[in-house]
């Protein structure tokens, strides 16, 4: 798996399984969810702890987190912006 640690595999199955739930259990508006509020809540405590977890594990490993997301058109790394000091005026 694209050079995972083996608790990082676990950590991607069970976000995309927990995700898998959320999205296979969701109802139209106005509609009762089959999920208690409790197991809602629990649901999403894990996915808060995996994606913590998660940013732990790139930090140690010297990865950039990609949780963020990121526009297209957004700038990657540093812009440079070319700058010219004004003229100082003379002083006579």
């Amino acid at each position: 798996m694209d050079g995972l640690s083996k608790e990082e595999q676990i950590l991607k199955a069970m976000k995309h399984t927990l995700s898998g739930v959320a999205r296979d259990t969701a109802t139209p508006a106005g509609m009762k969810h089959p999920l208690s509020k409790n197991t809602m809540q629990d649901i999403r405590a894990c996915m808060q702890l995996i994606a913590a977890r998660e940013a732990e594990l790139a930090e140690a490993a010297g990865r950039p987190s990609t949780a963020r997301p990121h526009y297209t058109d957004e700038p990657q790394g540093n812009v440079v912006v070319p700058f010219e000091a004004p003229d100082k005026p003379d002083k006579s």
